[in-house]
């Protein structure tokens, strides 16, 4: 799956951070520039940008563009100079503290990220607040959504490419037991099917499940909880039947009605630029009938649409 940035070929990473230096001195910021030398490189390049920038000019590359920048653009412009993980970790963080909790954040981040990658998160996470990531989600949240959220942190899900079928069928009837099936509903069968199985077996039990039951596993979901679980549940089963589909709709959603939820926007396009976000245009292109740069230029404006359409588009130098 394609992701939109990949990187400069003749990459220099003193000549780069020399040219972000320029765009940042004497009057005036040159965003044209930034905007480019931050669409075009990929995170690992501008990793090494930012390192050679703090040794050459002895402060950090991110807290220059602090002076300099404000508002939306500021924010997709300090989101592109964070590692991945780093990233994720304090869109968590963010989504948990302060008045009132993010769920869908929570649910976004946690229900698609890898094994791997959430214990990425997790160790980012510790660095970075000097907190577990567990412990916060748990003293945020309740109920069978805490229970979710703290499945999908223990990172357990298997990892095997191999489906056996048989208990595939199995899963699947113990979901429908679960559920449709029974007075009332077990959620914790559900989250048991739904964070511990692989996404190949987690496929084949969906299929076996409709072949069963004649209906689509998330039109159960639908039926059988409510509020943010139903939401994580649905994130789990949507992403993995097409996850550039899923986050097409998450997009979408966050250039939905009165004004942009721009935190929304700005991370789904910065994470996965270098992930899928290619194939994610498509998704937008073919739901939608119009293209994801459209959508963008039509909700945002000024330097922040410029980038933002230049993720999408990069210039690709």
């Amino acid at each position: 799956m394609p992701g939109t940035i990949r990187g400069v070929e003749d990459f220099e990473a003193e000549k780069t951070a020399e040219c972000l230096r320029d765009s940042m001195k004497g009057m005036g910021t040159n965003e044209k520039q930034i905007i480019v030398i931050l669409a075009d490189h990929s995170n690992a390049q501008r990793q090494e940008i930012a390192e050679i920038y703090k040794q050459a000019y002895g402060k950090k590359l991110i807290d220059d563009l602090k002076s300099e920048l404000s508002g939306d653009f500021e924010d997709v412009c300090l989101a592109m100079l964070d590692p991945p993980r780093l990233y994720d970790a304090k869109q968590l963080h963010k989504a948990i503290s302060g008045a009132g909790t993010d769920e869908k954040t929570l649910i976004e981040i946690m229900c698609t990220r890898s094994n791997d990658e959430i214990e990425e998160i997790k160790k980012r996470y510790k660095e970075e607040y000097d907190s577990n990531l567990e412990d916060d989600l748990t003293g945020d949240t309740s109920g069978y959504f805490r229970r979710l959220m703290v499945s999908l942190c223990t990172s357990g899900r298997d990892s095997s490419e191999e489906v056996d079928q048989e208990k595939a069928e199995q899963d699947a009837v113990r979901f429908y037991e679960a559920g449709e099936g029974r007075w009332g509903t077990d959620e914790a069968e559900l989250n048991a099917v739904l964070c511990l199985r692989s996404l190949p077996h987690l496929l084949a039990t969906i299929a076996k499940y409709e072949e069963l039951t004649g209906k689509p596993m998330v039109e159960s979901v639908k039926d059988e909880c409510s509020g943010s679980l139903q939401e994580g549940y649905l994130s789990i089963l949507e992403s993995a039947l097409n996850t550039p589909k899923y986050f097409a709709k998450r997009a979408k959603k966050s250039m939905k009605g009165i004004g942009t939820n721009d935190n929304d926007l700005i991370r789904i396009m910065v994470s996965r630029s270098e992930v899928d976000l290619q194939d994610i245009k498509e998704a937008y292109l073919e739901l939608y009938e119009t293209s994801l740069t459209e959508a963008v230029s039509d909700e945002c404006s000024g330097d922040y649409k410029r980038m933002l359409c230049c993720i999408i588009d990069p210039y690709q130098g």
